[in-house]
């Protein structure tokens, strides 16, 4: 029988006010938790993009933007910001103050809990390929775009504390060719090593930390 985890509680308002590069690296390790009428299905999560809007040609909200997708990155930090590209549901996480759109997408999470429930939405074996994307996640946690809005320190979906990793790297974000020098920004961060990861590649810098809990 599958193991079940009892989970932190979520984690408080304040940790998702730090500057959005922070945060990205911050929520290394910390785990994303969605509750369901099927179950509840949890992944720690090991890789973020960050998107600085309005500065980052990347972002959604370059220059402003505001449009009925992006409303919610107008709101403050902490939020669901969820939508669809390509016909799959992509998380990202608000940041920055109300008035300052920005976000951390979520890119991958390794299963913690309610692997079955994650197999069966996926409808394929147990496998680092289960969860190792930003569509593949969303699709096995059961996060769809009614999420869009919710604050990510109360239930059904939150995000808790985790383990600190042993190293964190960051480099090149992905599929972003066509935004001009923000192609090219650092902002994209991942658990030196992990499995789950979306893309393996050579990092351009690399942090060791000392251990412990967040």
């Amino acid at each position: 029988m599958e193991e079940q985890f009892n989970f932190s509680s979520p984690l408080e308002k304040d940790f998702f006010q730090q500057p959005t590069l922070d945060l990205a690296a911050s929520l290394l390790g910390c785990i994303l938790v969605k509750e369901t009428e099927e179950g509840t299905a949890a992944g720690i999560i090991v890789e973020t993009e960050a998107y600085i809007g309005p500065m980052d040609q990347a972002a959604h909200s370059y220059n402003n933007r505001r449009t009925p997708r992006t409303e919610i990155m107008f709101h403050g930090a902490g939020l669901a910001y969820t939508y669809v590209m390509h016909t799959h549901t992509l998380f990202n996480v608000v940041s920055g103050k109300a008035g300052n759109p920005e976000a951390v997408l979520i890119r991958g999470v390794e299963p913690l809990s309610g692997l079955d429930l994650m197999v069966k939405r996926r409808g394929m074996p147990e496998s680092a390929n289960l969860t190792n994307g930003p569509g593949k996640l969303t699709k096995a946690l059961g996060i769809t775009m009614s999420d869009y809005g919710h604050h990510l320190t109360k239930e059904p979906l939150y995000i808790a504390p985790g383990s600190l990793p042993d190293s964190i790297s960051s480099g090149k974000r992905i599929g972003i060719d066509n935004s001009g020098e923000a192609r090219d920004y650092p902002w994209r961060f991942w658990i030196t090593g992990n499995s789950y990861v979306s893309r393996h590649q050579k990092a351009e810098k690399t942090f060791v930390n000392n251990g412990g809990s967040k």
